[in-house]
C-alpha cells in the first residue's frame, strides 16, 4: 500500500487556487480589507469555487467583501506561488480598472474592516503578498513569482 501513498496524497491534497483584486482609485488609493480571523491588511479576495473561473471568483469575492463591482474585463497581474499555505497554493491577482462602489458593508466576522490607503503609504501591517504587489505596481520591485 505504501507505493500508492504519493498518488493518494496528490488526489486528496490537490492544488488550491485563490484570487485577489487590486482596486486603485484615480487618486492612487488602494482598497484593502482586514479579516476578522487574522492579522494585517490584504487585497480583497478568496478561494475559487468548483466550476468557477478565477476571474469570476475575483469579481464575486470583491463584491461580497467590499460591495465594489468590477466592470469590464479584469487585468491579470500575475499568478503567484503561496508557499505559506500548504505548499500547493497559488494566487491569481487581478486589477479592476473599471468598477462601481456601493456603500461599504458593515464589519462582520470575515471582514472586520475595509479601507482605502495611499498606494505609496500603505498601513504598516499590510500582508507580505499585498506589500509585494503594491511595490510592483509602484515600479519599486520586479515582479516576484511568490505571493
Amino acid at each position: 500500500m505504501l507505493p500508492f501513498r504519493p498518488l493518494l496524497r496528490r488526489v486528496t491534497h490537490g492544488v488550491t487556487l485563490g484570487v485577489r483584486v487590486l482596486v486603485l482609485t484615480p487618486d492612487e488609493r488602494v482598497l484593502m480589507v482586514r479579516h476578522g480571523y487574522g492579522p494585517g491588511w490584504h487585497l480583497p479576495g478568496g478561494g475559487v469555487d468548483v466550476g468557477e473561473t478565477a476571474e469570476d471568483a475575483a469579481r464575486r469575492e470583491l463584491l461580497e467583501e467590499t460591495n465594489v463591482a468590477a466592470e469590464g474585463p479584469l487585468a491579470l497581474l500575475g499568478l503567484f506561488f503561496n508557499a505559506g499555505f500548504g505548499g500547493r497554493d497559488h494566487v491569481a491577482c487581478y486589477r479592476a480598472p473599471i468598477y462601481t462602489c456601493g456603500p461599504l458593508p458593515k464589519p462582520r466576522f470575515e471582514i472586520a474592516e475595509i479601507g482605502y490607503f495611499p498606494l505609496r503609504a500603505p498601513p504598516p501591517d499590510v500582508s507580505g503578498g499585498t506589500a509585494r504587489r503594491l511595490a510592483e505596481v509602484r515600479g519599486e520591485a520586479p515582479v516576484s513569482p511568490l505571493w
